[in-house]
């Protein structure tokens, strides 16, 4: 092909990349537009779903009720601290500074954040292509041997072949330039490709043309798992822009969309720049840019910064630039998954997914398993091989699935993954070219120890004494505001028909029931929602005192003992099936129960969520009051005497009556009744219908408390939706509850 034919079909494919991120920026211009109002009016945390929202939260070790505490808090900087939040300089831990810079209460950052990005900067390199149709782009590694770029940079293993990656192409601090590293591609060991994501993944030469090994500049470990960012926060990206000298464009690009499969982000990238990582601000790898969003005409077709319609022989530096897009890294993963390879390359491949030099040191520590996602490749049959991931919440139900692949991938606390049977090659993708490989055996994953655990736990509990260090320095109950939410929340609820009244609230109660937090008493309940006007925790059954970091600890305990049993459990008995799992599983939470109970027991809606996590009818409970009420209906007991009492109350066969809190635990019956209708009275041994007027007469015993009014308000800051029953005691007999049984 001649010169001139090679140039125009990589200008062509240029304009095809253009042409099209300008098409999915118009069609989402809508929603963009949605999502900046939104930002401008409430903030980061409700522009996103809740769903990624919370997930974001999880993996920089925050939650819903620090985020709104520390949005709550006065915007004064305290003294010396160097923060809008009230609080002495040794209060603030990473996650307090972390989610104060993610909703923009302030930019501080500790120092080693810039030490970690000069860290992470030293896998990425300047790409040029030599010979026809050539010119330079950005690179960076992605496992020991292979590097990651656009497709449109490297279009095929012939072009690949002419091409080379410097390392350390940049600047002294002097402002002199260092001695670069210069790598050959080796596209005969290893070559993927995909034009509709623009990725192509290349093998580079261990050796430099000056012999430097290439395992010096690291790599960058890339994952799958949700969380990594959301609409409106802020990005970083190294890059090489117009085959110039290294750059950053650091911070200030900002994601204003989010789509399948591509992020959106306006920031300062220029030709050159295409191969880049753009990274969170904890140095991972969201996306990979690919392209600017050019201005375009009525046509859809590029502009010139003068107006006029761009042409490719005009230049890039013409461009009238609008935005940037990316493609988001998890959906390279998902797609490389499905490449078919065999072989050296195949191990090659799966050297992207196991762990290794992480972005905070040269001999970083591994990143967590992403959900869903292989934990690398597998080893022997029958080795059993424990990964763990800090990112499913603590307190979480199990949920074991027998992969494909011979796996099984257990929710808990942790994500633990079990190897027992060798990894199929996955179906071909025809968009994928791949080489012939030779058959090299697959190098077994490390397993993750108690530490992983430990470490789990610990952030957790890191986390939770955080929201209770900022609880204790928020009025505990503001009447006003909350009256004017009240108001605001009911507006259009009308009265008068006990029928159309319940189904009015059933609608409005799962409308706004978002986000829906999973089971987390330790970080959830324990430090804000549940306390008393005292600021300490008391039994919901009888009425013992706890302070919140007690309980935070001991449940802290508790799971790791769990945790740890867990891992013993898969493997020693990694064979069995997820019915088996499930229920040695429930005889462990039995045995190693949380100091939290649910007043509508989890046996009646098989433990799912969002009714397990639901705030709304969690209560701070000791072990023994939470066992000695087990999975009993509530009860009224007209003769003491002939039922067995303790401090927790009254039980029989036929029920159980609390000693304490009865009006509260019936309010947080009623709400259940009404959010989720048909869950109760299945079975004979769950909650009866004939059983409603016992919760009406300790609702109107027992008048609506400032502490269950706290309660509500707390909730409805984190999950959305309101307790119908605290609000308004006096609809408790109008609603006509018959339609919430099945």
């Amino acid at each position: 092909m001649a010169t001139a034919e090679i140039a125009s079909e990589r200008e062509s494919a240029y304009l095809s990349q253009l042409t099209m991120a300008a098409a999915r920026y118009a069609n989402r211009t809508q929603q963009r537009e949605r999502n900046q109002s939104v930002l401008a009016t409430r903030g980061v945390l409700y522009a996103d779903t809740p769903d990624r929202v919370q997930k974001r939260l999880a993996r920089i070790g925050a939650d819903w009720a620090m985020a709104r505490a520390i949005e709550q808090t006065p915007t004064v900087p305290a003294a010396g601290a160097g923060s809008t939040l009230l609080l002495p300089p040794e209060e603030f831990t990473s996650e307090v500074l972390g989610l104060e810079r993610l909703i923009g209460r302030n930019n501080l950052t500790p120092i080693a954040f810039l030490e970690e990005g000069a860290q992470v900067s030293r896998s990425v390199g300047r790409i040029t292509v030599s010979g026809p149709g050539g010119g330079h782009g950005t690179g960076f590694m992605v496992s020991p041997s292979l590097l990651l770029t656009n497709n449109h940079v490297l279009r095929g293993p012939e072009p690949a072949s002419r091409a080379t990656v410097a390392f350390a192409f940049q600047d002294r601090v002097d402002g002199g330039p260092l001695v670069p590293a210069v790598f050959a591609l080796e596209p005969h060991r290893f070559f993927v490709t995909d034009r509709a994501l623009d990725y192509s993944l290349v093998a580079v030469a261990p050796r430099g043309t000056q012999g430097e090994a290439l395992s010096s500049f690291g790599r960058l470990v890339l994952s799958e798992a949700q969380g990594k960012v959301i609409i409106g926060e802020f990005v970083n990206i190294v890059q090489h822009p117009r085959g110039e000298p290294k750059q950053i464009a650091l911070r200030d690009n900002q994601v204003v969309d989010l789509l399948e499969r591509f992020l959106h982000y306006v920031c300062d990238t220029r030709e050159g720049s295409s191969g880049s990582p753009v990274f969170n601000d904890q140095w991972e790898v969201v996306a990979l840019h690919h392209s600017a969003v050019p201005q375009t005409d009525a046509e859809g077709r590029p502009l010139s910064v003068d107006g006029t319609v761009w042409r490719p022989e005009t230049g890039e530096h013409r461009l009238a630039w609008r935005a940037n897009e990316g493609v988001r890294i998890s959906r390279v993963l998902q797609a490389l998954h499905g490449v078919t390879l065999t072989g050296e390359a195949a191990r090659l491949r799966d050297e992207v997914f196991t762990t290794g030099l992480g972005p905070s040191s040269a001999e970083g520590a591994p990143p967590p398993v992403p959900d869903g996602a292989p934990a690398g490749p597998p080893g022997s049959e029958g080795a059993a091989a424990v990964q763990a991931s800090h990112q499913v919440p603590q307190g979480a139900p199990a949920a074991a699935v027998r992969a494909a692949d011979g796996t099984i991938q257990v929710t808990v606390p942790l994500r633990i993954t079990v190897s027992t049977a060798p990894q199929p090659a996955p179906a071909p993708t025809p968009a994928m070219t791949a080489p012939t490989p030779v058959t090299t055996p697959a190098a077994a994953p490390h397993p993750a120890g108690r530490a992983d655990i430990v470490s789990a736990v610990e952030k957790d509990v890191e986390a939770a004494l955080s929201s209770h260090r900022l609880a204790r320095e928020r009025p505990y109950y503001d009447r006003t505001a909350d009256a004017a939410a009240r108001d605001a929340y009911y507006a259009d609820v009308r009265t008068g028909d006990g029928d159309a009244l319940r189904r009015a609230l059933t609608a409005l109660l799962a409308r706004t029931h978002a986000p829906q937090p999973r089971y987390k008493p330790m970080n959830l309940l324990y430090p804000w929602v549940d306390l008393h006007e005292d600021r300490r925790l008391r039994s919901i059954y009888s009425g013992k005192g706890f302070s919140a970091e007690e309980l935070i600890r001991a449940d802290a305990a508790v799971a790791e003992a769990r945790l740890a049993r867990v891992q013993e459990l898969l493997l020693q008995e990694s064979t069995a099936g997820p019915a088996e799992f499930e229920e040695e599983f429930a005889a462990l939470e039995a045995a190693m129960p949380f100091n939290c109970e649910h007043v509508v027991p989890q046996s009646w809606f098989a433990r799912k969520e969002p009714m397990r996590g639901d705030l709304h009818h969690l209560f701070a409970c000791e072990p023994g009051c939470n066992s000695y009420r087990g999975n009993l209906p509530f009860f009224d007991f007209v003769h003491f005497e002939e039922s067995q009492r303790d401090d927790c109350g009254m039980r029989e066969d036929v029920g159980f009556e609390p000693e304490d809190g009865k009006g509260a635990v019936a309010r947080a019956t009623l709400y259940f009744l009404l959010r989720y209708p048909g869950r109760v009275g299945d079975v004979a041994t769950e909650f009866p219908e004939e059983r409603l007027p016992v919760l009406l007469q300790w609702h109107e015993r027992e008048a609506v408390t400032e502490y269950e009014r706290h309660r509500n308000a707390a909730v409805a800051e984190i999950q959305g939706n309101r307790n119908p029953l605290i609000d308004h005691p006096e609809w408790a007999r109008e609603i006509d509850f018959s339609g919430v049984w099945p």
